[in-house]
């Protein structure tokens, strides 16, 4: 089960000049039409093997009761649809009745949703029944998909006609413009793809905000929302879209002055009552990215004392040894998974963050603040190597559990010196296999640990097998979860919601172009 919180009687506070300032900022949208690029029939309903139609025919393919027909878009989209629908044979004496089955990949065509008993709401399924009570006729979905596949298939109708699809398009809609970025030239197919698909990935959820997922959650996410930032800053530098969403984080926290995991946004802008203190901390180090980019002071002075309040906080999470306590690993996610011990990780999240905090306090000139905060780091920093630093084993033990994940944010945190982080990162590659990476979240930060250890090779490798591996198995979007060894794994016990187009899998542009190839 996953990290859920649910608070009775919760209200968030609310800026009104911090969410004027972000409505301010909102985006333009830019749309686009699209048509399917090609068309197929599945040979049963939830069945795999398909039958292509070549696509100029596909005015005239009739539909009956219990056949369907399948639109390729030939790449992911994120838009609203409109279908021109007519009839052949008698004139229609009943309505046609229609399911609409959006899919991310040829995959979820074939899953039944019925069969989903998973713990996330099935609401999120992207399919609809529609009745159409004349023909001809022109539907325009009023719900935003996220989709390369429309199954349309004929649930019921009259044995007086037939319905025919003359036409369809999807109207897509994003704040990226994607067309203007250059194709990418590491020297490496691979990698050049992978760039690409990344860009495509981040285009897709940039929306009024930056969302997590257009198919699902559609919402401001902390983590993903500092990953999503750093490749934009790389691509579409839309710096105005990262200023808004920082402002509305601060505009809705939880009442004691904490940065909500994440925020809704309609029908008006308000916290979710979820805290994650790593997420939290997350918004320090955003801020303080977005000012090496930009310089702006605006910003630095309305969010300062709120980037400090979450450090603060999560400095009061640490015990009398320095180390973070119960309660902190509670609210810390650093990966899905119940079977990850999380001290280790808790500890060099906040160890990260305050590298990033010092840095906000000296260009606020706060140099009493700074001084105070490379206190803490320095004495959480010498606690970490104490407690977790195994000698004998050549890396870092988190209460007994050897993790990749611990290996990561020691390392990120700068816990041990360069030799042991290195020799720890190392031995991440030979011998650490459960518990297992789930998510392109922890990925991107192994793949940062392994930079920070001075793997570059391993860093690379990483990047082509993990992001490549999706593109091996069709991905034209990075998803939400992928391992190699189990296709079908799901954090939410089916994988009919997950996510195939996700924010923080877009990362391998940021990398490429800041760490691994910069520019001269």
């Amino acid at each position: 089960m996953a990290l859920i919180s649910i608070i009775p009687d919760f209200y968030p506070t609310g800026d009104t000049r911090l969410l004027a300032r972000a409505e301010e900022l909102k985006p333009t949208l830019h749309h686009t039409i699209r048509e399917p690029m090609g068309a197929f029939k599945l040979k049963e309903r939830y069945s795999k093997e398909k039958n292509d139609i070549v696509l100029h025919q596909l005015p005239h393919i009739t539909m009956g009761k219990g056949e369907n027909i399948c639109l390729d878009f030939g790449e992911h989209q994120v838009g609203y649809v409109t279908l021109d629908l007519t009839y052949s044979g008698s004139h229609p004496d009943a309505p046609a009745f229609l399911k609409l089955k959006f899919a991310e990949n040829f995959r979820e065509l074939s899953e039944n949703s019925l069969e989903y008993s998973g713990w996330l709401s099935r609401s999120w399924i992207q399919e609809e029944y529609v009745h159409v009570d004349v023909l001809p006729a022109r539907v325009t979905l009023p719900r935003r998909y996220a989709f390369r596949y429309l199954k349309i298939t004929m649930m019921d109708t009259s044995p007086k006609y037939k319905l025919l699809v003359k036409h369809a398009e999807c109207m897509t809609e994003t704040a990226a413009e994607l067309e203007k970025i250059a194709e990418p030239d590491t020297g490496d197919e691979k990698l050049n793809r992978i760039y690409s698909v990344s860009l495509k990935t981040l285009a897709d959820c940039m929306q009024e905000v930056f969302e997590d997922g257009p198919k699902r959650d559609r919402r401001l996410w902390v983590g993903d929302f500092r990953l999503q930032a750093l490749t934009n800053y790389v691509s579409f530098k839309n710096y105005d879209l990262v200023k808004r969403c920082l402002y509305l984080f601060g505009g809705s926290r939880f009442p004691d002055g904490r940065v909500s995991a994440c925020l809704f946004t309609k029908p008006t802008v308000e916290a979710d009552d979820t805290y994650l203190m790593d997420y939290s901390l997350m918004y320090v180090v955003a801020l303080e990215e977005y000012l090496q980019e930009t310089g702006d002071e605006e910003a630095l002075n309305d969010l300062y004392d709120i980037a400090m309040q979450q450090v603060e906080y999560a400095l009061r999470q640490c015990e009398a040894g320095d180390v973070v306590n119960e309660q902190a690993v509670k609210d810390t996610f650093i990966d899905w998974g119940d079977e990850l011990e999380k001290t280790a990780c808790s500890q060099g999240v906040l160890i990260f963050a305050l590298r990033y905090a010092r840095r906000l306090a000296r260009r606020r000139n706060d140099w009493s603040q700074a001084n105070w905060l490379l206190q803490r780091q320095d004495a959480l920093r010498k606690a970490a190597y104490e407690r977790f630093w195994d000698e004998e084993k050549g890396c870092f033990v988190s209460n007994g559990q050897i993790s990749i994940a611990s290996q990561i944010w020691m390392v990120l945190a700068d816990v041990a010196e360069p030799e042991k982080a290195a020799q720890a990162m190392r031995k991440t590659l030979e011998e650490m296999d459960e518990p297992a990476m789930q998510t392109p979240y922890l990925h991107h930060y192994y793949v940062m640990a392994l930079l920070r250890a001075g793997l570059r090779d391993e860093a690379i490798a990483h990047l082509k097998n993990y992001w490549g591996g999706m593109l091996d198995v069709g991905a034209d979007t990075f998803w939400e979860c992928w391992d190699g060894k189990d296709p079908d794994r799901s954090p939410y016990g089916g994988s009919v919601v997950n996510s195939y187009c996700h924010a923080w899998s877009c990362t391998p542009a940021y990398i490429m172009d800041r760490v691994l190839f910069p520019h001269s």
